[in-house]
C-alpha cells in the first residue's frame, strides 16, 4: 500500500512501447510532460525474456521516481477478441500468448494494452498535429502501414480488435495496379500496405525501372529531376490519396495524422490532398493531412496517454 507522501503526488503514466528491437519506457505527468525515457534491447524471439524485461523496466524506473504508477503498453498486434491472446504481431513470439495476464501478474496491477499505431494515433490526437479535433485518423507509413482511430480522445479497438487496419485491404479504384497484385504477407494480394510501405515502393520503382532504390534515394533523386524517380513519386501521391479518400468516406475525420519513415516526404502533405478529392464522394473536402508532432515518440507517448481521463 502507497504511502499518505506517494498519494500526495501527481499521478504519473507509464508508457511502453513493445517494439520488434527495443523496449522503451516513458513517463508522463498529468499535463503529459516528459520525466525521463529509458529503453533496453528486446530478447530475440523469447517470449518469457521479453516478459521480464517489460518488468525490470517499470521496476527500475518506479525505484527512480519513487511512486507506482499506471502502466500503457503499445505491441506491433492486437489482443484476441476471444480469450485475450496475442495476434496479428510481427514479433511472432508474442503471438498466441496471454501477455496482459502475464503481465499483470508480474507487475500486480491492471495495465492496458493497445496496438502500436492505436497508440500513436492517440498521441497525436491528445497533444499532438490532431489536437483539438473529434476524430483523428492515425497513418504509420513504413516497412509496414498501419492505423489507428480516435474518437472523442478515446482509440477504438472495434468488435474484433483491428479498427483500424487499413492496410490490409485492397488498393482502391485501381488503375494500372489491377495486373498483376503484389502478394501480401498476409496470404492476400493487392492490400494497401504492398503499395505503400517502404518496400512496396521500393518494389513499384524496381518493376517500372528495374533498379532497386531505397525510398530515401528516390525522393532525394526525385527532388534532384530524376524523372523515372519523379514518377514513381506521383504513382505513390496517386495510390496513397485513393487509400486515403476510402478512410475519409467512411470515417470523416477532421485531421490524418502521418507517421513513419515516409511521412517525412514534405510534399506529400501538398500533392496527396490536392488529388484525392476526386475520390471522395462530397462536394468539399475538410479533412487536413498533417504530419506527426512527436515522431518515433509517438508510440510510446500514446501508450502513457492509455490511461489518460480523455
Amino acid at each position: 500500500m502507497p504511502d499518505q507522501e506517494h498519494l500526495s503526488k501527481p499521478a504519473l503514466r507509464f508508457g511502453i512501447d513493445l517494439g520488434g528491437t527495443k523496449i522503451e519506457i516513458i513517463a508522463l505527468d498529468e499535463s503529459g510532460h516528459e520525466l525521463l525515457r529509458r529503453r533496453v534491447a528486446t530478447p530475440q524471439g523469447d517470449y518469457l525474456g521479453t516478459l521480464a524485461a517489460v518488468a525490470g523496466l517499470v521496476e527500475t524506473v518506479e525505484n527512480e521516481l519513487g511512486q507506482r504508477c499506471s502502466v500503457g503498453l503499445g505491441i506491433p498486434g492486437a489482443e484476441s477478441a476471444v480469450g485475450g491472446l496475442i495476434k496479428n504481431a510481427n514479433s511472432t513470439c508474442l503471438i498466441g500468448q496471454p501477455l496482459r495476464r502475464d503481465l499483470q501478474t508480474l507487475l500486480q496491477r491492471e495495465i492496458r494494452i493497445e496496438n502500436d499505431a492505436n497508440c500513436f494515433a492517440l498521441s497525436e490526437a491528445i497533444d499532438g498535429a490532431g489536437q483539438g479535433a473529434d476524430i483523428v485518423f492515425g497513418v504509420i507509413l513504413g516497412t509496414g502501414v498501419g492505423g489507428g482511430i480516435v474518437v472523442g480522445g478515446r482509440a477504438l479497438t472495434g468488435a474484433n480488435h483491428i479498427a483500424g487496419e487499413w492496410g490490409h485491404n485492397p488498393l482502391p479504384i485501381p488503375e494500372e495496379e489491377i495486373r498483376p497484385p503484389p502478394v501480401c504477407y498476409c496470404g492476400r494480394q493487392g492490400c494497401v500496405e504492398t503499395w505503400l510501405s517502404g518496400p512496396g515502393l521500393t518494389g513499384d520503382h524496381a518493376r517500372h525501372n528495374g533498379e532497386i532504390l531505397s525510398p530515401q534515394l528516390i525522393a532525394e533523386r526525385a527532388e534532384q529531376g530524376d524523372p523515372a524517380c519523379e514518377s514513381t513519386l506521383k504513382r505513390y501521391e496517386r495510390r496513397l490519396a485513393k487509400a486515403l479518400a476510402q478512410v475519409i468516406n467512411i470515417l470523416d475525420p477532421q485531421v490524418i495524422v502521418l507517421g513513419g519513415g515516409l511521412s517525412n516526404m514534405e510534399r506529400l502533405y501538398i500533392n496527396v490532398p490536392s488529388l484525392w478529392s476526386q475520390y471522395i464522394f462530397s462536394d468539399q473536402v475538410h479533412t487536413q493531412l498533417r504530419r506527426h508532432k512527436h515522431g518515433d515518440s509517438s508510440g510510446v507517448r500514446g501508450a502513457a496517454w492509455l490511461w489518460s481521463g480523455h
